[in-house]
């Protein structure tokens, strides 16, 4: 059932009237309640796994893989909830005594998009809960299954109305985003829905914290390990079938080495599988819709259009359902449509360019700023672009892990504000100073 917007007002008002309750509850309390969830995720990973590969369309195994990463998340979670993070209290004036305190805001509205829809809720519900507030969950509206189990599950062990869900489109969403008693959004899509939700939150000055789009640039240096690389980099380009953030769609690769990485790595691609979600030995499965097929094949035909070459794959499949080949293209410009923007699809580029500065340069030549990756065997280099390239994560000789105790943002256009680790909690609380006069 969509929601409407008199239903999100409800679950705001709702939501508000458990957070003074809920926010006095003690970090050990709420430490309880996470890892309670956490139980019953592991306990419940093979119906939620079962869910996102049916909606997505991811395979199976990739869907299985992402649980324990979610329980681990929402472990590390209940331990944050317990670590003090505002500082040592001082006297900072004569006779006055000066203490931090860390505080919930409130009700906090949390949107996720439908590539993990899992993973997504849980990196916004946990620090929320952890942080002392109450949350109103939107998924998408193509992806709501395990985030409806989520709930399901969290009733168990958190108070009522702590944690709920409201199901709908972008009007949904921006209900949630206006309505006046949301202190905190937490959004995560595109970078021009967040933009909307940014503007719509200026209103009241709701305080937003964005993940938004990535165009994730790979830099492969002359000196680097060529198997390795090739090895690590097709999963990463093509995971979930590209629909990915972070996914390592944008190689750039050094004169010297690039016919021999380029050869290798679509050699790699042809032997993808792909197919039925459900069968175990796929490797791609379908676009998770329809609406969606047409965009990543709009931005393929385009770009062969303007003089690409598709070195693999470039078009669809002639099969049932939202098939799109794993694709490789060569021979784009720096100012292509298909490297400037987010194509979210099977779809990778492979560019060529002379040395460090020039691999360096096109990495940049971007708006987005989530991830890249270096792949090098000198730590002179490897140092070099980690500390030039301007992109909130940067893997060295690797692409995508991420680990609960490390911060995940962007720069620019990607986005502000930290998905896990610590910071995450920090982000969906306050900080209040007290002094006391002796």
């Amino acid at each position: 059932m969509t929601a409407t917007t008199a239903h999100v007002d409800d679950a705001v008002r709702r939501a508000a009237a458990a957070f003074p309750a809920w926010s006095r509850t003690t970090p050990a309390e709420r430490a309880a309640a996470l890892l309670g969830l956490a139980d019953l995720v592991e306990a419940h990973a093979e119906d939620l796994a079962q869910l996102d590969s049916a909606e997505v369309g991811k395979p199976i195994t990739a869907a299985r893989e992402e649980v324990p990463g979610v329980v681990d998340n929402l472990r590390f979670l209940a331990g944050a909830a317990r670590v003090p993070a505002t500082g040592a209290s001082g006297t900072f004036a004569p006779g006055r005594r000066s203490t931090l305190v860390r505080e919930p805001l409130g009700v906090v509205g949390l949107i996720t998009p439908w590539n993990y829809p899992l993973l997504e809720a849980v990196w916004k519900v946990g620090p929320a809960l952890a942080a002392g507030n109450t949350a109103v969950l939107k998924p998408s509206e193509l992806t709501p299954g395990s985030s409806l189990r989520l709930a399901e599950l969290a009733a168990q062990v958190l108070p009522r109305d702590v944690l709920q869900v409201v199901l709908g489109d972008g009007e949904v969403g921006q209900a949630l985003v206006a309505h006046p008693l949301v202190r905190l959004v937490s959004f995560t899509g595109s970078t021009e829905a967040g933009s909307a939700v940014a503007a719509t939150a200026a209103r009241d000055v709701t305080r937003v914290h964005l993940e938004l789009g990535g165009n994730a640039p790979v830099v492969v240096c002359a000196d680097a390990d060529l198997d390795d690389a090739v090895a690590t980099l097709v999963p990463a380009g093509y995971l979930n079938a590209g629909q990915d953030c972070t996914a390592a769609c944008r190689v750039l690769v050094d004169d010297a080495v690039h016919d021999a990485f380029l050869d290798a790595y679509a050699a790699a691609v042809r032997r993808l599988r792909v197919g039925d979600p459900a069968d175990e030995r796929t490797d791609l499965g379908p676009l998770v819709s329809e609406a969606h097929l047409a965009r990543v094949t709009g931005f393929v035909d385009r770009a062969l259009a303007d003089g690409a070459e598709a070195v693999v794959g470039g078009h669809r499949l002639e099969r049932p359902g939202w098939f799109f080949a794993p694709t490789v293209l060569t021979g784009v410009a720096a100012d292509a449509e298909v490297v400037r923007r987010e194509v979210f699809g099977p779809v990778v580029t492979v560019q060529r360019a002379a040395g460090d500065d020039a691999l360096l340069a096109a990495a940049n030549d971007v708006e987005q700023g989530l991830a890249a990756s270096v792949w090098t065997t000198s730590l002179r280099r490897a140092e070099a672009f980690s500390a030039g390239l301007d992109f909130g994560t940067v893997w060295v000789n690797d692409h995508l892990t991420t680990v609960s105790e490390m911060p995940f943002g962007g720069f620019g256009a990607s986005g502000y504000g930290a998905e896990l680790s610590t910071r995450s909690v920090d982000d969906y609380s306050r900080v209040k100073h007290v002094m006391t006069r002796a």
